[in-house]
């Protein structure tokens, strides 16, 4: 049975949808973000994670490894460069427990894309997926860069606005205003849950 949000362009099947979670890790969530705070996103996705699993759907948790040392990284020469980063906890790259589930999957990526040299578009066609919810941190980056693939990959997609979030107010409004209407629909937390009820 397809579920319809608060416009009928919404609809999607809940078996055959994927709450696809980014980089809603440890080390992630504790450096803050906007314009939505890190504990809202989390919040949100986990409201969305339960929703979604009690309709037979499907949770992935993506999360990075750039192993211990760094030597995983992507380190390509660049304009800018990020500060330096401290020395991490050794939980920094688990995802945050509010967000796990009995059933749910982890993927784990060692860039931006989710799907880039993983398992992620396998075990999709595999769920029979056909709709993505994306959510995650950071919008312009890890999330941006999944909802790429997808799109070439030929998912449909619903971006959960107030379910992710940037480094700034700025590039998050860029993306879910500029890139994702063009890709796929942009929706929040309370109209998805509704359109579930």
């Amino acid at each position: 049975m397809a579920v319809n949000s608060s416009t009928a362009t919404s609809s999607f099947v809940p078996s055959r949808t994927v709450l696809l979670l980014i980089d809603l890790m440890n080390g992630v969530v504790g450096s803050g973000g906007a314009p939505h705070h890190p504990e809202d996103v989390v919040a949100n996705s986990a409201r969305l994670a339960k929703t979604l699993r009690d309709n037979g759907g499907f949770v992935v948790l993506v999360r990075v490894d750039h192993a211990p040392d760094g030597s995983l990284a992507p380190a390509p020469i660049t304009d800018t460069t990020g500060a330096a980063p401290a020395e991490l906890p050794s939980d920094w790259n688990e995802v945050v427990p509010e967000l796990c589930g009995s059933g749910d999957a982890v993927v784990t990526k060692f860039g931006w894309d989710a799907f880039h040299g993983t398992e992620l578009d396998m075990m999709l066609r595999r769920k029979r997926v056909e709709t993505i919810l994306l959510g995650g941190m950071i919008t312009n980056l890890g999330v941006e860069s999944a909802a790429r693939s997808a799109f070439d990959l030929g998912y449909e997609q619903i971006f959960v606005e107030d379910a992710m979030t940037g480094f700034d107010p700025t590039t998050h409004r860029h993306t879910t205003e500029s890139l994702f209407p063009m890709i796929g629909r942009v929706r929040r937390t309370e109209e998805l849950l509704k359109a579930f009820a």
